[in-house]
């Protein structure tokens, strides 16, 4: 399949696990260039109890994460969707990748939450920039959870579909933006850093 444009996009959220999956999946189905990547310092995953997590390094294999997850507890991991959600992963990649460590260069840059937005400004302000191509920084909030991330991995589909259609993407970014935002009823943040 050709990619839809030439645009480089990657979704960005603090594990790499649900919100960015899912729509890496839909973007990668509808043909555009993606990645997704977490930011936190570990993959963190729900536990048996809230002050249990199941936490991972960012290295560790989809087929890893799940294989340990099944073994602990098939029952429990499988009514809470995290067998489900890791099946489809390692359908579309090896493992989680941690942002702050990819050499690649995007042209769009689109996080799921407020915290990751800044957190992604953050790094791309404190690095050296290498060719001061211009790169966008897009936030649409989205709730961790299975339902929202089908949701905002559709919302991410759509953006990207009305961006890729864009004759000159700077010039026209903000007015497609605040198009987007009035049909998807949910604030978005844009911010402008440097590759």
């Amino acid at each position: 399949m050709s990619a839809v444009s030439n645009l480089r996009i990657a979704v960005i959220c603090s594990s790499n696990m649900n919100r960015s999956m899912e729509a890496h999946a839909f973007l990668s189905k509808k043909g555009f260039l993606v990645q997704s990547f977490g930011t936190g310092d570990k993959v963190k995953l729900p536990g048996s109890a809230a002050d249990k997590p199941n936490i991972y390094d960012f290295g560790t294999s989809y087929e890893e994460i799940y294989q340990d997850l099944l073994d602990k507890d098939k029952s429990l991991y499988t009514q809470n969707g995290l067998l489900h959600t890791l099946d489809r992963n390692r359908r579309i990649k090896s493992h989680p990748e941690k942002f702050q460590e990819s050499k690649e260069k995007f042209d769009i840059l689109i996080t799921c939450e407020e915290r990751v937005y800044d957190q992604v400004i953050d790094f791309m302000e404190s690095k050296t920039p290498s060719d001061n191509s211009i790169v966008h920084v897009i936030n649409i909030d989205i709730q961790d959870n299975l339902e929202e991330a089908t949701i905002g991995a559709f919302l991410i589909s759509d953006l990207c579909m009305h961006i890729a259609t864009t004759e000159d993407l700077d010039n026209d970014i903000e007015e497609v933006l605040h198009a987007f935002e009035e049909k998807c009823q949910r604030p978005i943040l844009h911010s402008i850093v440097f590759n």
